[in-house]
């Protein structure tokens, strides 16, 4: 790793993730790191690239959720800083990388280094998905009483995690395809599910 890279991103970026909800602070991004950094190490690619893609991917939250992988691409496309260490082609590699990532995109990473930032980001563990979901609600939905947010939840869950949700995982064999398989059989189990959520709201806002 290039050390001055290092150092940019920790210093000039990673800060930026301080003004996102809960669910998205420096810690999440540099989970995301961690993990694209672990990812990379089976391929023979740019390290430097992986580094950077996953520091850059959430960065378009400063305008809003819904089109932040689009955003977070043209901040890296436009982040003129970034030519002290890649080649305008490799920028254009990273942004798409970048757009690629979401959970709910229709089609699959354009590269690589795409499908291994979008796997990174997944973080398939069900304590941190439960946490952050409700999280998310209670940051952008405060009107939300206590069973409405369950309820919000809980249908985030199914339309995302569930057998049949939109995530889809692009790197076959990995942790988080087999953690996925124990999240589909607790959302198939009502009870247990709703339960978990429960627990978990009661215990973000000290019930």
């Amino acid at each position: 790793m290039n050390k001055e890279l290092q150092q940019f991103i920790t210093s000039e970026i990673l800060p930026q993730y301080n003004h996102f909800d809960a669910a998205h602070q420096q810690d999440h991004a540099k989970k995301v790191m961690d993990e694209s950094m672990a990812l990379a190490a089976n391929y023979d690619i740019d390290t430097d690239m992986v580094y950077t893609i996953a520091a850059y991917h959430d960065l378009g939250l400063c305008e809003g959720r819904e089109n932040h992988h689009l955003t977070s691409g043209r901040i890296m496309r436009s982040d003129q800083r970034l030519l002290r260490w890649f080649t305008p082609e490799q920028i254009e590699i990273m942004a798409q990388a970048v757009e690629d990532h979401r959970a709910s995109a229709h089609h699959a990473p354009r590269s690589i280094y795409g499908r291994i930032v979008a796997e990174a980001d997944r973080n398939i563990d069900i304590d941190v998905i439960i946490t952050r979901t409700l999280q998310y609600g209670l940051a952008h939905y405060p009107q939300l009483n206590r069973e409405e947010h369950i309820l919000r939840a809980l249908d985030h869950l199914h339309e995302k995690y569930s057998r049949n949700g939109y995530l889809k995982l692009w790197i076959p064999g990995s942790k988080n395809e087999r953690e996925l398989h124990r999240l589909w059989d607790l959302i198939d189990d009502k009870t247990a599910i709703r339960k978990a959520v429960e627990d978990k709201y009661s215990q973000i806002i000290n019930e």
